[in-house]
């Protein structure tokens, strides 16, 4: 069974600080010597870093638990406790990451800033060591500060993958077929409903310096928004498309309600997909009365754009490649999602003072 992973639950914790040393100078011949107690180290923090190749969250379905090291406790000499190490969650383009408890946004990686590591949580800070108490009147300070505490969250993370166009239509229309020939992605292809199982991506090559990212989800049936076949579970991976593209088959016998049903089935999933560029294409006119059905669409939608094609003929296709571009120019002059923008990042950072608690500390 094919495994695509857009959703996952974790939980990141950064590490806790070490704490300060309650030591002292013991020279052979410094028989009162001062206090030498190190500082701990600082906790690891918990970073969260876009990475290009992944296309899904299935490595967060693994390994649910990240834990970034604590800190090391400091030592004599005013020796100081080793940092504790980072953990890096990689993440794929397009997700956005919530508090579980409270399904607040708390970052959202709608880029694709590569290779930027951006932090989530900041480890604790390492507590002071006896050494910087010391005074006039207080030569052998025999108090250090406990390292501050690491951050505990448990997160949601969700995937919406980026492109620029998202092909729409009922199974079987040739949504898949569209995806291959324009494209160098190879999804599978077969005259049977629901042979898309999970979203698929491919690059529609314009020129030398530039690209559009088309992305073709599983059919939809009726009732989809309300969770009927596999339509709700992969709506939202065009809710961040610049332009929709309608497939209708034209060799079926719903064809005048195809659109109509289309259309209430996204709005009733989200009212802002309607917002979005169009384009309609009427597929399969190579099929006996197809062209005649694709002609009647046209006719009905007045005001929309109509396009007559076949995918397995390649009728009407170049026209087709040349409205896609135009609709994907029309949308913020061309500001795709395959062009690289700076990640739009929420967060709550800890806030550590150089305060701490007192502990009891052995002398060293």
């Amino acid at each position: 069974m094919i495994q695509f992973a857009d959703e996952a639950v974790i939980e990141v914790s950064s590490g806790k600080g070490g704490n300060g040393c309650i030591a002292f100078r013991r020279e052979k011949f410094v028989p009162n010597g001062g206090p030498a107690g190190g500082d701990g180290g600082r906790g690891g923090d918990v970073l969260f870093c876009v990475r290009k190749n992944l296309r899904t969250l299935a490595h967060l379905r693994y390994k649910r638990v990240f834990k970034a090291k604590n800190g090391g406790d400091g030592s004599g000499s005013n020796r100081y406790g080793k940092d504790g190490e980072d953990v890096v969650i990689p993440l794929p383009p397009g997700t956005t990451v919530r508090d579980y408890e409270t399904n607040e946004l708390v970052c959202d990686f709608t880029t694709e800033a590569e290779d930027e590591q951006l932090l989530f949580l900041k480890g604790g800070k390492g507590g002071w060591g006896n050494m910087h108490f010391k005074s006039s009147t207080n030569q052998a300070p025999k108090y250090a500060h406990a390292g501050k505490p690491g951050e505990y969250r448990k997160l949601r993370v969700e995937l919406s993958i980026m492109a620029d166009v998202g092909l729409v239509g009922f199974p079987n229309a040739g949504k898949s077929s569209l995806l291959d020939y324009f494209t160098n992605a190879r999804p599978k292809i077969a005259p049977y409903p629901f042979t898309t199982k999970i979203p698929n991506l491919g690059v529609l090559h314009v020129g030398e310096e530039r690209d559009i990212i088309i992305a073709d989800i599983p059919g939809i049936i009726e009732g989809a928004a309300d969770g009927a076949g596999l339509g709700i579970r992969f709506l939202k991976h065009i809710s961040r498309t610049s332009c929709l593209v309608f497939i209708i088959d034209c060799s079926d016998d719903n064809y005048l309600e195809a659109y109509d049903k289309l259309l209430s089935e996204l709005e009733s999933f989200s009212s802002d997909l309607l917002e979005k560029r169009r384009l309609i294409l009427c597929n399969k006119i190579d099929q006996e009365g197809a062209a005649v059905r694709a002609a009647e669409i046209a006719e009905k939608l007045k005001g929309e754009t109509v396009i007559p094609m076949s995918v397995a003929k390649g009728t009407g296709l170049d026209k087709v490649k040349a409205e896609i571009v135009s609709l994907v120019d029309s949308y913020g002059q061309g500001d795709t999602v395959s062009k690289k923008r700076k990640s739009s990042f929420m967060m709550e950072r800890a806030s550590c003072s150089d305060e701490g608690t007192q502990y009891p500390g052995s002398e060293q």
